[in-house]
């Protein structure tokens, strides 16, 4: 079975990666970029609105 992942971009350094949504934090809590550490909220992360979506349906 395939796992589900959302795209993740930095905003700062721009580093994107993917990840499991139920890993990660609900789209209003902080989020630090593990490539340049920079804290957002984890929506300003999601590379897409489908993926931002993706987060909170299965977050």
């Amino acid at each position: 079975m395939d796992q589900t992942t959302v795209q993740l971009l930095c905003p700062e350094c721009t580093k994107d990666w993917q990840h499991s949504p139920g890993e990660l934090p609900s789209a209003a809590k902080m989020f630090h970029c593990p490539n340049c550490h920079a804290s957002r909220r984890m929506s300003e992360f999601m590379r897409t609105d489908r993926d931002l979506q993706t987060l909170k349906q299965l977050g």
